[in-house]
């Protein structure tokens, strides 16, 4: 029977896992399986991948970096982003590494920007953390052509902080979250913004899916902001996957 599986540490919630089973319950895929595995340290990826008929994997934090030395090549989705969240095993034997956040966040932002009917042209965005999940996010608005600056909160020769935000933000209509501040349980929680300076000309995407209107969202949507979680990036995402895995 092929196996696919999410490799990853803490795995105390798996979006992965749900939408997989539900996938081949609903397409008639009575012939594979979609489990966790979770891995504190990335040295036990070796024995994982002797696994008998295992095809794939998915990689979240905080392997889609450490995962490179383990891998045999880096498609190009990976090379651009710098991060593999996507491990195919060829029939060669060889291990295949590639990137579908990308995919997913480009696909979902160009579909809600249709939604919205707004152009990316002359758009400026502000990329809050730089963890991971900012990476497939860099890689693509560059490809798109928005401007961006990353934020954190140690001020870096190519980031601003979230104190200099008081005077920036208005000058910047695409917010997106690439942090898990306000994931749940911590639904409380939002990035530290200047919210009151937020108008109807925002917009907010937020990679938090869980709940699926963030306290992010909320304060933006009290100003008239636009919003956007990132559930159908995960979609996305997902069926890129399943796409790398079945090609020949």
């Amino acid at each position: 029977m092929p196996r696919y599986g999410l490799i990853g540490y803490p795995l105390t919630h798996s979006f992965s896992q749900r939408y997989f089973t539900e996938k081949f319950a609903l397409e008639g895929i009575l012939d594979s399986r979609y489990d966790l595995f979770e891995m504190p340290d990335i040295s036990t990826l070796p024995s994982l991948l002797q696994t008998p008929d295992l095809r794939g994997l998915n990689v979240t934090i905080p392997h889609k970096q450490a995962v490179f030395p383990y891998l045999d090549k880096l498609d190009a989705s990976a090379e651009k982003v710098g991060a593999v969240n996507v491990i195919k095993l060829e029939p060669d034997g060889s291990r295949v590494g590639y990137n579908s956040d990308y995919y997913g966040f480009r696909q979902s932002l160009e579909n809600w920007f249709v939604t919205l009917s707004r152009s990316v042209a002359s758009m400026q965005a502000l990329v809050l953390g730089t963890g991971g999940a900012s990476k497939a996010v860099i890689a693509a608005l560059n490809d798109l052509g928005i401007t961006h600056k990353t934020v954190s909160r140690t001020k870096t020769s190519t980031n601003l902080t979230y104190d200099d935000l008081v005077d920036e933000i208005i000058h910047y209509e695409l917010i997106i979250n690439c942090s898990p501040v306000g994931t749940y349980p911590h639904t409380d929680e939002a990035p530290s913004l200047p919210y009151d300076q937020l108008t109807e000309r925002h917009l907010l995407y937020d990679l938090v899916y869980n709940p699926a209107i963030t306290k992010f969202m909320q304060l933006g949507q009290q100003r008239g902001a636009a919003t956007h979680n990132g559930l159908n990036m995960l979609e996305l995402q997902a069926e890129k996957a399943w796409e790398i895995w079945q090609q020949l």
